[in-house]
């Protein structure tokens, strides 16, 4: 079957059109045959080759996916063929000791869909039974689609990892993308006052409908550090939420109120750090990673999300045959939601010109 992908690791240049197997559900997993798959960063990581991350080839990209169950395996209920579902695309084994004890999210074999296994952008993606959560029908694919790695990812750094509750005060670094619209709505929902800082202030106050109750600017000459200060009314902040990484981190922590945590979920723009750590230990500060959610935590935020509290952010949506193109959206810099591809039913291929 055809997918949307890449046979060698490097830039944009290297994706298009590939030929995988057709995959067969086997005892406990369905199969979803897919109507609209969504694009996050980590594709770019995948397609540029992740150090320690072995990547079967050809492989097809797309963690995010929504369709309808067209096949089961043994030990699922027949039933569920027809419905529409949305699939969280963390996967574990559910019989380690972390799994039994219901962190999931530290299995020693958790995987990301479209990362250590074949991703979505195809006609047919084979996962679990557990992984599958029905659509409301007051929603699209494209909506599902758009949801389950950006909001579970934010949901447990800000819920869990970062203990946002009522009367936080959280800032959220960078304005763009997927993640930041998802974060905001989270905290929110959380009970937290929540400020958006950015390069660009009209992009920040692009946050305000979603729950940003302050927006900022910082640039070279109005550094970020002092900017959150000064918004915090020389307080700091409880949690800071920062997925830029390199050029923010250390700035951010400065930013920091007493037992202020950064959570940390990415470094769009650089993973190596360097921390004066005099901050952290004279604020009783923190910083802190998370990736993810486990299998609670997704629950909780699919509530939410099917109650209507979060809703999706969609920048773009693109047919099956612009998928290159919409790859390649991620280098606009007015790119704010996600980037959502349509698969007509029964898609079988590519036209021959691509």
């Amino acid at each position: 079957m055809k997918g949307f992908g890449f046979v060698d690791h490097g830039g944009q240049e290297r994706v298009g059109f590939v030929e995988i197997a057709a995959p067969v559900p086997e005892a406990g997993e369905v199969r979803v045959e897919i109507r609209a798959a969504a694009f996050n960063r980590l594709d770019l990581f995948t397609l540029q080759g992740i150090p320690g991350v072995p990547i079967e080839r050809p492989h097809v990209l797309g963690s995010d996916g929504a369709g309808i169950v067209d096949a089961v395996g043994p030990g699922v209920e027949p039933s569920i063929v027809g419905e529409r579902v949305v699939i969280n695309p963390g996967l574990w084994d559910g019989s380690c000791p972390a799994c039994r004890q219901g962190h999931e999210e530290r299995c020693p074999q958790y995987r990301i869909l479209g990362e250590h296994t074949q991703g979505t952008a195809t006609r047919w993606v084979t996962v679990p039974r557990r992984n599958v959560h029905g659509l409301p029908q007051d929603r699209s694919f494209e909506e599902g689609a758009a949801a389950p790695l950006v909001f579970q990812t934010v949901w447990r750094a800000l819920a869990t990892v970062g203990e946002v509750g009522p009367g936080c005060r959280v800032a959220i670094i960078g304005a763009g993308g997927g993640v930041v619209p998802a974060a905001v709505q989270v905290a929110r929902h959380l009970g937290a006052t929540v400020t958006v800082a950015a390069r660009s202030l009209a992009k920040a106050d692009r946050l305000r409908p979603f729950g940003a109750t302050e927006t900022i600017e910082f640039s070279e000459e109005r550094p970020l550090d002092r900017e959150l200060w000064s918004a915090s009314g020389k307080r700091g902040f409880d949690v800071i939420f920062d997925s830029v990484g390199a050029p923010t981190l250390p700035r951010s922590i400065r930013a920091l109120a007493r037992g202020g945590r950064v959570v940390v979920i990415g470094a769009t723009a650089g993973p190596m750090v360097a921390l004066d750590v005099r901050t952290l230990f004279w604020r009783q500060a923190s910083v802190r990673g998370s990736t993810m959610a486990n299998a609670s935590e997704f629950r909780a935020m699919y509530d939410a999300w099917c109650a209507g509290t979060l809703r999706s952010v969609i920048d773009s949506r693109w047919s099956w045959e612009e998928a290159p193109a919409a790859l390649g959206r991620f280098g606009s810099p007015d790119l704010f939601g996600k980037i959502v591809l349509t698969l007509p039913e029964g898609m079988a291929g590519p036209p021959e010109h691509l």
